[in-house]
């Protein structure tokens, strides 16, 4: 069997080995911080070698942001509540909240620190595509109901809502609360109404 053949395998040993080292990465980033976090300490909570985790991601920077990428995933969700506002008030509130996290503070931060790295620029690009692509149903779902116009640009407009949740989080360190969230998301539909 060749190595290009074992490499795309989706599951088996390798899967395991990731789905531990990320699992280990998470819970010490919880525990102690992105910055207190060592690859030793991580291989041995995922009971793997560190040359395991060296194979896989070259850095720490590369390992937290697979990590923190996967966890994503699953702790922001899509709403679909029959009411673009609702469905947007929804998502900046899981966003957030998410920020609120110490393990989505760790992505936000990653993600800026990435710098020029290729690989670190590939998981923030492959991030915020698959962020857009997944809400864009929000804006799609108002486009069929008749709340938006057919030719808004979703991503755009998404850009609108997570944009100012991240300023707060990362710049200005001001809480996101409802009353923002509810700011937001209406000077959005304001804006929306305007050239409607």
């Amino acid at each position: 069997m060749s190595d290009s053949t074992v490499r795309r395998r989706t599951g088996g040993r390798s899967a395991r080995v990731r789905d531990a080292v990320l699992t280990a990465t998470l819970q010490a980033v919880a525990e102690h911080g992105a910055d207190a976090v060592g690859i030793g300490e991580i291989a041995r909570a995922a009971g793997v070698h560190e040359t395991s985790i060296y194979r896989r991601w070259p850095t720490k920077e590369h390992l937290l942001l697979d990590a923190l990428l996967d966890y994503n995933e699953a702790e922001v969700p899509v709403p679909d509540t029959g009411s673009l506002r609702q469905d947007l008030v929804a998502f900046a509130t899981y966003v957030a909240a998410y920020l609120d996290s110490p393990l989505g503070r760790t992505l936000a931060q990653a993600m800026v620190a990435a710098g020029d790295d290729a690989t670190l620029a590939a998981g923030r690009t492959q991030f915020w595509k698959s962020r857009v692509d997944l809400a864009s149903a929000v804006i799609e779902r108002a486009k069929d109901r008749g709340e938006v116009p057919t030719d808004l640009d979703a991503a755009a407009a998404l850009e609108l809502v997570i944009a100012p949740l991240h300023f707060r989080a990362l710049l200005t360190h001001q809480a996101i609360d409802e009353r923002a969230i509810s700011d937001i998301v209406d000077a959005l539909l304001a804006g929306l109404a305007c050239h409607g």
